[in-house]
């Protein structure tokens, strides 16, 4: 792709708001943890409430959209200073979460529980798109594009991919990207359930990690294309890249594939040789079996040099920021490079042997060049950035025509016997999938059944859902609320993830391209359209399966009816998409935004029902035939070796 300048940013973190927020100190400098005993998660009964806190801030149902809220104001004003009248261009906003409006929802939780009614802003705001309103309040512009990203811990890697396409493709002209997430009993006892949770501190690739310490935050990076954004950047982004494990909806895969395969789509896409990278900014969970895929990872796209590189595990410092981390560290790796100084890395103890890392004691002078951003997530989303000097070999991506390839039917349950032939995995492993998984589940099947032709080895699923895993939310913290958060049930935390869904489709068809859920409201099944369109038309996939998936039960229908949004059709629907052809049906991408804006308008959708329906409307209005012959110019297919192996739950 062509480079793409970072031309400002606005931050919070627990290490403080703006720039410090992302701060790795100076020269010779030892990073200091900030996970410590948290009060809330210990008053809550956790054994380990480990976590990173933003100071100052008032524990209440407005936390994530008061972190959020601090974060574009920051940067607002930073674009004023640097970028006088950038709200009259063409604005895009792609924002990335794992929770949403989580201390929301929970709060309507208990109010349901009491019988006591739902206020209206309460409710609007308790959705994984909650907190969005307030953004683009605090923004004060009217986007071109946008979408809210549900790829759980690479939510804001994959906002901000999602963002250099839109640039790309000249689909916008300044894109708002990044992430938030704010800290919760809830996700807490969740991930504490499973085991993933630190005793003392998070210690990542050595020999003595135990588990993550979670942390919260909001990061927002401003980014246009090189010449376009004004006098001033921070640095620059030169290639993105998706995949998807497809092996584990929680466990990363052992060898390391997925993320490989996203880190090698991310080198072609900047037109950048793996020996160029001198700095790798790590996901770095210090979980066992996390850090062991991804240097197993690091060694397939690296070779030989993957011990010789520095690794930046930043979650050590400032927690696992969730939705905001993938854009913390990123930011904390562009400063890195800006001030030629090479990040050390937190933690006690020695790098475990079997790994062989290269950790830095203390920050080093050092000239880098380039980093490699990586990012991993339930649902086996992986997501890799390139940032550093651009290459000469980097050119704009070709636009190709995107062929609509086949529609199934609504459903509203999985019908494995019409999945058989599709499946790559055994029919039992998706009877015990959640609810909202096996409806995307059997939508999809339905769909690729009337596909008919083979898939291709780049192929990915997107799932558009408003209502997410509410339903499933509803039941965990109840359970939580009665049991302890002690006592929780691990089987029933993956659930509440809405990645889950897009990633059980990965798994059901072995689907390794881009895999995310997506949801800025109630016409999610729209925005997923876009999007698969977008990564089809870019050449980031070349077969893409859009879902529409709604769950509507009575914690949905009491959020819904205190919002005033219409009320979702429960059910599933799919498409998919694929390059086009001449003799084939094509899409038109501005008829696709054009469906959502008027279904969006009050009055403008009584005849369309948000949810699935909404989804086979937009295709009815977008749907020419086609112009072309397949394009050319796509990303290089990254390489996979050895057979899939079954991954060990973290």
């Amino acid at each position: 792709m062509r480079p793409i300048e970072v031309v400002a940013a606005g931050a919070v973190s627990p290490l403080g708001d703006g720039a410090r927020a992302w701060g790795i100190g100076g020269p010779g400098e030892r990073p200091v943890t900030l996970v410590g005993r948290d009060r809330a998660l210990e008053e809550a009964g956790l054994a380990r409430p480990m976590a990173a806190r933003v100071a100052g801030l008032d524990d209440d149902p407005s936390r994530s959209a008061t972190l959020l809220a601090r974060a574009a104001s920051a940067l607002a004003e930073e674009l004023t200073r640097s970028l006088p009248g950038w709200r009259a261009r063409r604005v895009g906003l792609a924002i990335g979460t794992s929770g949403g409006g989580m201390p929301a929802l929970t709060r309507a939780f208990e109010l349901v529980e009491r019988g006591r009614e739902l206020p209206r802003e309460l409710a609007r705001s308790a959705p994984y798109f909650g907190p969005l309103v307030t953004l683009e309040r605090t923004l004060g512009v009217e986007p071109v594009e946008r979408v809210n990203v549900l790829a759980a811990c690479a939510s804001s890697t994959t906002a901000i991919a999602l963002a250099s396409r839109w640039l790309d493709l000249e689909l916008a002209d300044l894109v708002i990207a990044g992430g938030y997430d704010a800290l919760s009993v809830f996700i807490a006892a969740g991930f504490e359930a499973l085991s993933a949770t630190t005793a003392s501190a998070p210690a990542p690739f050595r020999a003595g990690r135990d588990g993550l310490g979670l942390g919260e935050g909001a990061a927002l990076l401003a980014l246009a294309r090189v010449g376009e954004g004004g006098p001033e950047r921070l640095g620059t982004l030169l290639g993105a890249g998706l995949a998807s494990d497809a092996v584990h909806v929680t466990a990363p895969d052992v060898e390391g594939q997925g993320l490989a395969a996203a880190a090698s789509v991310a080198l072609a896409d900047a037109a950048v040789a793996p020996e160029t990278i001198a700095l790798v900014s790590a996901h770095g969970t210090a979980t066992p079996y996390n850090d062991a895929a991804e240097t197993r990872a690091l060694e397939r796209v690296l070779g030989a040099r993957a011990r010789e590189v520095v690794v930046h595990p930043h979650k050590s410092v400032i927690g696992h920021c969730l939705g905001a981390g993938g854009a913390l560290e990123l930011l904390a790796a562009l400063d890195a490079l800006r001030r030629g100084l090479a990040p050390a890395a937190c933690g006690a103890g020695e790098v475990d042997p079997a790994l062989g890392v290269r950790l830095l004691e203390r920050n080093e002078p050092a000239q880098l060049g380039r980093c490699l951003k990586l990012s991993a997530a339930f649902g086996g989303a992986d997501a890799a950035l390139v940032v550093g000097l651009p290459e000469a070999g980097a050119l704009p991506r070709p636009r190709r025509e995107v062929a609509l390839l086949a529609v199934g039917e609504p459903t509203d349950a999985l019908d494995l016997t019409r999945a058989a032939g599709r499946l790559a995995v055994e029919p039992a492993r998706l009877a015990r999938l959640d609810s909202v998984s096996k409806r995307a589940v059997g939508a999809a099947a339905s769909a690729l059944e009337r596909l008919g032709a083979a898939l291709p080895e780049r192929a990915g699923v997107v799932v558009g859902t408003a209502t997410a895993t509410l339903e499933i939310d509803a039941v965990f913290d109840a359970r939580r609320r009665s049991r302890g958060a002690r006592f929780v049930e691990p089987r029933r935390f993956p659930s509440t993830s809405p990645n889950l869904a897009p990633g059980a489709c990965s798994i059901a068809f072995g689907l390794r391209g881009p895999t995310l859920a997506v949801g800025w409201g109630p016409w999610a099944a729209v925005e997923a359209l876009r999007v698969g369109y977008d990564l089809v038309s870019g050449g980031d996939a070349d077969l893409m399966v859009v879902v529409a998936a709604e769950e509507r039960g009575a914690m949905v229908e009491r959020l819904w009816s205190a919002a005033g949004w219409p009320m979702p059709e429960p059910g599933a629907l799919a498409a998919v998409l694929g390059v086009g052809a001449a003799g084939r049906d094509c899409l038109s991408r501005a008829s696709l935004t054009a469906a959502e804006r008027e279904f969006a308008r009050p009055g403008g959708s009584a005849e369309v029902r948000s949810g699935w329906p909404s989804l086979r409307a937009a295709l009815e209005r977008a749907t020419k035939p086609c112009s072309t012959a397949a394009g050319s110019g796509t990303v290089p297919p990254p390489e996979y070796a050895g057979p899939r192996r079954r991954s060990t739950p973290t």
